[in-house]
């Protein structure tokens, strides 16, 4: 006989509450454990992925074949597949990881007080982190190396869509773990796609989720801040810009502009709309926006926009706002850094904003006025990653404000707590 929607609810829960409780032992061992413990577990995290290299692809390929057939957009789509060089770059992004400056036990900062008291913040593993992410499989091995490089379990939920993927990568990830002789429970992924197992993890797993982190688009993300019963890391949709400025130098601003929107237009941190500054807008806009459509981006105007550029398609105003991961681009015309920087306060998702000027005092005023997570100034939104960083890796771009922002890498994702040293002090 068949288990009951109630027995079967109950099974799920008994199954997500003994992985919380896995997660909160191996978490233990992963604080004890020195720094060369989890340095040899995440190489040979890396080592196994490589060695797997076939299981992953033929896994990943049952993925995307299914997600063709359910019509999942082509943006996912490319988020979710893999290639040789793709597991290729994520067993590299695993030894970044593992040769990075271990964060644990980390002063960063100490003094003494009148009374002799010696007081130092030291860093330490935050506890039991899980990850709620879409599409994108290396995530998986992203995920696992820089919780082993801080000291904190993970439980991963990836999408239905990858279910394969990233149970053929953390199987290498498991094989990384055993041979460094830390618990495999350090790691953990989600074996069901049945979404109840969501709503049990944001409810915290009987107090042993000590972060949530969600990955994705901005319902799962609504989701996960609505419903958290544990504190979350927010990473919202990347509605990124690219503002050349009246100084701005031609060439910089062609380059940067098809850079930043074509170089990849699924990641978060491709730029959506191109702000023009009013005041030579006739000089830079008509070559910039002929190489986007050379580069075979479509583009969406103001007026002004428009007027500058005869052909352009007219901006709604719901397109200030959408996060195409698209060839499509918004264009508007703005009155300087002041009018740059009212337009992203009001439609951007304080992610990833640019600017390209020559002009060093309006490029510094720009980064003033713009309160995102990362400001660039003469240089692509595509750097908005946490490898560029030199962080080896991320497990996203925080757009909140506590306790992190921008690329989240291994420092991160811990805490700190204070070490007070004394010599028989008591207070009065």
């Amino acid at each position: 006989m068949g288990l009951g929607m109630d027995d079967a609810g109950a099974s799920l829960q008994a199954q997500m509450g003994a992985m919380g409780r896995a997660a909160r032992q191996a978490a233990v061992a992963l604080r004890l454990a020195d720094a060369a413990t989890r340095t040899r577990a995440i190489v040979a995290m890396a080592v196994a992925v490589r060695a797997a290299g076939p299981e992953i692809l033929a896994a990943n390929a049952r993925d995307v074949a299914d997600a063709h057939a359910a019509g999942l957009a082509p943006a996912m789509v490319d988020r979710l597949r893999l290639d040789e060089a793709r597991i290729e770059a994520m067993a590299q992004g695993l030894e970044t990881v593992a040769a990075i400056r271990d964060p644990l036990g980390a002063e960063t900062d100490r003094w003494d007080r009148p009374n002799g008291l010696d007081i130092a913040r030291v860093r330490t593993p935050i506890g039991v982190i899980a990850i709620i992410y879409e599409s994108r499989p290396n995530v998986t091995a992203d995920a696992a190396a820089l919780c082993v490089r801080s000291g904190n379990a993970a439980i991963l939920r990836g999408g239905s869509e990858c279910l394969a993927s990233n149970l053929a990568i953390h199987a290498a990830v498991a094989r990384g773990l055993a041979e460094a002789g830390l618990p495999d429970t350090c790691v953990q992924v989600v074996r069901t796609t049945d979404r109840a197992a969501v709503g049990l993890i944001l409810g915290g797993l009987e107090g042993c989720v000590d972060l949530i982190i969600p990955r994705g688009g901005k319902s799962l993300v609504a989701r996960v801040q609505q419903e958290a019963r544990a504190p979350v890391l927010g990473h919202l949709e990347g509605i990124n810009h690219v503002f050349l400025h009246a100084s701005a130098d031609l060439e910089k601003a062609v380059a940067i502009a098809v850079n930043a929107k074509m170089r990849r237009v699924s990641v978060c941190g491709a730029a959506e709309t191109l702000l023009v500054d009013s005041a030579d807008a006739q000089r830079l806009l008509p070559p910039v926006a002929r190489a986007l459509a050379e580069a075979g981006c479509e583009l969406r105007g103001d007026a002004r926009a428009r007027s500058l550029v005869p052909g352009m398609a007219e901006a709604t105003e719901e397109d200030w706002g959408t996060e195409y991961l698209a060839p499509i681009m918004s264009v508007a015309v703005v009155d300087g850094v002041e009018g740059a920087a009212a337009h992203i306060a009001k439609y951007g998702s304080a992610h990833t904003d640019a600017i390209v000027a020559e002009d060093g005092v309006a490029a510094e005023r720009f980064a003033t006025l713009v309160d995102s997570a990362i400001v660039l100034i003469n240089a692509s939104t595509q750097f908005a990653d946490g490898a560029e960083f030199g962080f080896g890796a991320e497990i996203g771009i925080a757009t909140d404000r506590l306790h992190a922002r921008g690329p989240v890498g291994a420092e991160q994702l811990t805490t700190y707590k204070y070490v007070v040293r004394g010599t028989g002090q008591t207070r009065p």
